[in-house]
């Protein structure tokens, strides 16, 4: 009986660990798999340094005060996730006490965007206002937890339209290892007393998936055991943890998410389970899995086209007809942003680029129709009547106006406010001073990468892209190949005058005749057709003295027959210094650098390896010349 009683004992135990983890683990599965995924089709956590790691700040969205009644629901965005609350009642003081552990690192990001939807559209919430947040600036200036009102902004005016309730705490890494092994605990102490026995010690370390610890489990307990009075408190077992950690690792698998973990990697390891537990528990509000929080806070009409297939969000390089949203990753802010396109011009360019019937098209006359009309276009937006878009322009994209040189009511034209200058010390020059420092030659997303084939294989998929034909016939390529190369991709709502990125003197221009396609990545990513080699485009060669030799390539594009410069050959330049300009459209231009000149700063090419385009700022840094750090050695 004794033993029947033992074996019904081990039994209930091992279902109650099993139903309790099988909750964990389908909660942390759906959070995993909604929508973010990467090749593997999963989100990895990205590795941390001791160095790097800051501790895991715990920010709760306590709630809102705005100006009217609605369902609202909030969105945080932070590094390359969004997280987003439950909606509330209809009400003008929504109430959300939502919260969510955010991995803080050095050298990581710390800005955090609280934005904020009224629920009442089906396909698509509004934004109604936003915030934005240093989390370590927070910290620093309240008391912990302390509740903090911050402003809610208008994207589109900058008006006050509300006031959001946020608390926030940092744990260091000494109290999230306390913590850690509190949640620990607490998956296996079925009578919740905050202790183990050795039964609830027993479960847990077969939960870690660690065969050599399961059959040591009598002499862990006994070395857990400090104080001899058979059961292991929570502190006990944290020390336990760390030691073994240490010394012979007893956790190979997360308990939550099964997931394999590195022995050797005790913080990473850590704060792996950590936030898993933290997501699995249920305890935090706020649903996680999304990349923006334009996707966070779409109604159930996108929820079905992405059932259906007919949407998907993901990070990284899309061919195909699920290209329908594009992220870039901001480097100021390190947060993930979508693109503003309207949604029939985004189906268009499918329907053209990634096809071999839309193509085919092109080879029939579609690319004289696209010359004809970039050249209608043009003329219609230099007109006074056109100066009539351009509030909607403002309004769509969210233009802020305070950085431009003159104030609205001076441009006459659309195209006037189109190729808009910036108020001096809109865009300051990285080491201004230093010709071996070069710097981003436009405001827009860019691709870095050290060589072509790295292009080709991450980013440009036209079967036909080399730099001769990038450069034309009249250009001699010979200085350029194998040389590293750098995509400055302008979309409309863009300041449109480009920079030189080098001091130097300017050569020679070469204008190359060609068509007028997009140079959206809709069509840069597609297989039937080679926008950098055909397009309309007019090669710079600028010669310097820390770069040696460096093609600068405006390209036009569809709406942009016009390329304009504002310089002439001989001149000679300092980084920094405009260039020129393209007329209405989106366009791009491409630096080539000569093989080994350069040394590309590591996040752009991280970023671009990934397939993800950077938001970048004229005057950002881009790299440094490898001369430099040559003549360090």
């Amino acid at each position: 009986m004794g033993n029947g009683s033992s074996r019904e004992g081990k039994e209930s135990r091992r279902s109650r660990l099993k139903q309790k983890l099988q909750r964990f683990r389908s909660h942390r599965l759906h959070l995993r798999t909604r929508f973010s995924r990467n090749a593997a089709g999963v989100v990895n956590q990205r590795a941390v340094t001791v160095e790097d790691f800051s501790g895991i700040a715990l920010l709760t969205l306590v709630g809102a005060d705005m100006k009217f009644k609605d369902k609202w629901l909030a969105c945080v965005s932070f590094g390359e996730q969004t997280f987003r609350t439950e909606i509330s009642d209809t009400t003008e003081k929504p109430i959300w006490n939502s919260e969510k552990k955010l991995l803080l690192e050095k050298n990581g990001p710390s800005l955090a965007r609280v934005s904020v939807f009224e629920t009442n559209r089906l396909s698509r919430n509004k934004i109604v206002g936003y915030c934005e947040l240093d989390i370590f600036d927070f910290v620093v200036q309240e008391p912990e937890s302390a509740c903090k009102s911050f402003d809610l902004l208008d994207p589109s005016s900058a008006n006050v339209v509300g006031t959001v309730f946020l608390s926030c705490a940092i744990e260091d890494p000494v109290e999230t290892e306390k913590r850690f092994a509190k949640r620990i605990l607490s998956v296996v102490d079925y009578n919740e007393d905050g202790q183990l026995s050795f039964s609830e010690f027993s479960d847990l370390i077969r939960a870690f998936g660690n065969l050599v610890a399961a059959n040591k489990k009598e002499e862990l307990f006994r070395a857990a055991d400090l104080n001899g009075d058979g059961v292991v408190s929570i502190d006990e077992l944290a020390a336990l943890l760390a030691l073994q950690q240490e010394k012979e690792p007893i956790i190979n698998s997360c308990p939550v998410c099964g997931e394999s973990l590195q022995p050797t990697d005790k913080l990473n390891a850590m704060i792996h389970m950590t936030l898993c537990f933290d997501e699995g528990t249920g305890n935090q509000v706020m649903t996680g899995g999304f990349l923006t929080d334009r996707q966070a806070s779409y109604g159930w009409m996108f929820k079905l086209s992405e059932w259906t297939h007919l949407s998907t969000y993901d990070v990284g390089l899309n061919t195909g007809s699920s290209a329908s949203h594009i992220v870039v990753i901001d480097r100021k802010t390190k947060r993930l942003v979508e693109e503003l396109i309207d949604s029939k011009i985004v189906l268009s360019m499918r329907a053209i680029y990634q096809s071999k019937i839309g193509l085919r098209l092109m080879d029939q006359g579609a690319k004289e129709i696209l010359q004809k009309l970039s050249e209608k276009q043009g003329k219609k937006m230099n007109t006074v009547e056109s100066a009539q878009k351009i509030p909607s322009f403002l309004e769509f994209f969210k233009i802020n106006m305070a950085e431009v040189k003159y104030p609205l009511q001076h441009f006459k034209t659309f195209n006037e406010f189109f190729i808009r200058e910036l108020k001096p010390g809109a865009r300051p020059i990285a080491h201004m001073n230093r010709d071996d420092v070069a710097v981003c030659g436009a405001d827009c997303r860019l691709m870095a990468f050290h060589s072509v084939e790295d292009s080709t294989r991450f980013w440009i998929k036209g079967r036909k892209f080399s730099i001769r034909g990038l450069l034309g016939k009249n250009v001699n390529p010979n200085a350029f190949l194998d040389g590293s190369l750098v995509i400055f991709r302008l979309a409309p709502q863009d300041y449109h005058r480009f920079h030189v990125p080098v001091s130097g003197v300017i050569e020679k221009f070469v204008d190359v005749s060609g068509s007028l396609y997009t140079v959206n990545p809709i069509a840069v990513n597609s297989k039937y057709c080679n926008v950098f080699t055909e397009n309309k485009r007019t090669v710079a060669i600028i010669s310097t003295s820390e770069f040696g030799k460096v093609a600068f390539v405006a390209i036009g594009a569809t709406m942009v027959g016009s390329i304009s410069f504002v310089r002439k050959e001989g001149d000679h330049v300092k980084k920094g210094d405009e260039l020129g300009y393209f007329s209405f459209g989106g366009s791009t231009v491409i630096c080539v650098f000569e093989k080994n000149s350069i040394r590309i700063d590591e996040d752009l090419l991280a970023n671009s390896g990934r397939s993800l385009e950077t938001l970048v700022s004229v005057g950002m840094q881009l790299g440094v010349s490898t001369r430099t750090f040559a003549g360090s050695r």
